[in-house]
């Protein structure tokens, strides 16, 4: 059966300071460009039944320079809303709450338009995300790559596993990197992670 392969954008000035990026349309960094460059030797040689991103500059082109071919955006595809902590860091965030967990708390309300996402909203997303895959990988025709952010893929692989979305939380995910979640005996299994060439 083919694989699902789950590339995290390359590195941008916030995700190097650990701002918390979601609806900033950041580009990536040059050193950002360079990971995504060198993802392309991890990328090629398979056949792609369907190929998605999320609409954001750095999944897109991320995915231009891996030479992910075919793209089409996908809004589920977006990274978790933070509402109120978008530009913020968790140290930041820990002067005001302390004990503060993204994975159990969620977001403080944000600007217009950006409520936050709790993990079930996130996981309700990466459902529909799936469905898709599914409907893909049954055709027979190719893998699928999906090309977006690091928390909406930790999330979309514990819904791929059978878990909670709030088990997002198990699985740590670079800028750059490229994962390949499989099959074994018919159920699902990580078989790659956090590859970087």
């Amino acid at each position: 059966m083919a694989d699902l392969l789950l590339v995290r954008h390359g590195e941008t000035q916030w995700s190097r300071s650990g701002q918390h990026t979601s609806f900033t349309d950041l580009p990536l960094t040059d050193h950002g460009e360079e990971q995504a460059k060198s993802l392309a030797p991890l990328l090629s040689g398979r056949t792609y039944s369907l190929a998605l991103a999320s609409p954001l500059a750095r999944a897109l082109r991320t995915a231009e320079l891996a030479g992910v071919t075919g793209v089409v955006p996908d809004p589920d595809l977006h990274e978790w809303d933070y509402g109120g902590y978008e530009g913020i860091t968790t140290r930041e965030i820990y002067r005001t709450r302390p004990h503060w967990d993204l994975w159990t708390d969620g977001v403080a309300p944000g600007p217009e338009g950006h409520p936050g996402e709790s993990p079930a909203e996130v996981g309700a997303r990466a459902d529909r995300v799936l469905a898709r895959v599914d409907d893909a990988l049954a055709e027979d025709a190719g893998d699928v790559v999906l090309v977006a952010h690091a928390h909406f893929l930790r999330v979309l692989t514990a819904r791929r596993l059978g878990l909670p979305p709030a088990e997002g939380r198990l699985f740590q995910l670079a800028t750059g990197t490229v994962s390949r979640l499989s099959t074994e005996h018919g159920r699902p299994v990580i078989a790659e992670w956090n590859r970087q060439p």
